[in-house]
């Protein structure tokens, strides 16, 4: 079960790392500024430059076999020595967010190459000179390449997501027990041994508990170990929120069967709760996409408080600065805690949960 969630991440995110962009070049300029143009955008990471002709160009947008062109047209180091850049085109059926990054490049390049030529105030020779003392400048620019963990945090996050429907689905069933127990009467010949019901409850509670831990333990390790993800944060810190969530679920477990007469009651009921709750909260994608409305309703489900504190973590936070968070989360355990336990309670015969 844990590996749905896992799989689900690696479904959204697992291209990201790979992905780089296919970009053609055609030369109509064919002057030494353009060349140089066309040098520099060769020699941008995760970007494929190919060289092509007019008629090669339209061919290979329609066909996938790039994603986008940049034409430079007659005119383009004339337009740079003027200091007005013009007769340049970026064509992609992709739009903008594929081509944008190119862009900002190109555009970043056309601007240093105008401060040149107005240094050089339009003289060929001048801005010639100045281009070679630009690239021999003693001064060099050094850039270390930091590690883009979004794609991991997104994939922790999408698993955690599918996680934490799944612990409160499976946290259902094995509440659902007894229930089970009692319809096939082996709860009433249980208690004709010297097991009280409170005992039965207990034991039934503790191992629901103990399977929920062990099932977000189990996806954590094989996110981390096993597909050498990233959390983002320190593991113990990530289990913490997942231990909490676990009480959650075994308390909502227990209030839904406190509330049902049967098995079928309990399952109509965590339909009924579970999935439209764990979407509203953002497990399935994120809560700001949604109305204003559902994202202030998701303010007062616990899936949203989990997610909120293990994305808070990820992001730096101390887990002393985040005490609200794990107060909520731990109000929340024991508010369904205390209203399975006052149902049960509050029933004429406790021995049979009716």
């Amino acid at each position: 079960m844990p590996m749905i969630g896992i799989i689900v991440a690696f479904v959204a995110y697992g291209d990201q790392n790979s992905q780089s962009l296919s970009i053609g070049i055609i030369d109509h300029d064919r002057q030494p500024i353009t060349a140089e143009t066309i040098d520099y955008l060769k020699q941008m990471d995760h970007v494929d430059m190919k060289v092509l002709k007019d008629k090669e160009m339209q061919d290979a947008l329609t066909s996938g076999h790039i994603d986008g062109a940049i034409t430079f047209d007659h005119g383009y180091a004339d337009s740079i020595l003027a200091q007005k850049p013009a007769h340049v085109t970026i064509t992609s059926i992709k739009g903008e967010s594929v081509t944008g990054f190119v862009k900002s490049m190109l555009y970043q390049y056309m601007d240093q190459l105008t401060v040149l030529s107005e240094a050089a105030d339009g003289d060929t020779h001048k801005f010639t000179a100045l281009y070679k003392d630009y690239q021999q400048a003693e001064f060099q620019l050094q850039t270390t390449a930091v590690e883009d963990t979004s794609v991991d945090k997104g994939m922790t996050y999408t698993a955690v997501g599918f996680l934490i429907m799944i612990m409160l689905l499976s946290a259902s069933n094995l509440a659902e027990i007894i229930l089970k127990e009692k319809e096939e009467r082996t709860y009433f010949r249980l208690l004709s041994t010297p097991i009280t019901a409170k005992q039965f409850m207990i034991a039934n509670t503790l191992v629901n508990l103990m399977v929920m831990i062990v099932q977000a333990m189990l996806t954590l390790l094989i996110l981390t170990k096993g597909f050498d993800i990233s959390l983002g944060v320190v593991f113990w810190k990530a289990a913490v929120v997942m231990i909490l969530f676990a009480l959650i679920s075994v308390g909502l477990s227990l209030t839904i069967v406190a509330f049902s007469g049967s098995r079928n009651a309990v399952s109509a009921l965590s339909n009924l709760i579970i999935m439209p709750t764990v979407m509203l909260s953002g497990c399935f994608w994120p809560v700001e996409i949604m109305p204003k409305t559902a994202q202030k309703i998701s303010e007062f489900l616990p899936q949203r408080w989990a997610l909120e504190t293990l994305t808070q973590l990820q992001e730096g936070s101390k887990i002393g600065d985040l005490y609200l968070n794990f107060l909520i989360l731990i109000a929340f355990a024991l508010v369904f805690f205390l209203i399975a336990t006052y149902k049960f309670s509050r029933n004429n015969n406790i021995n049979s949960f009716s």
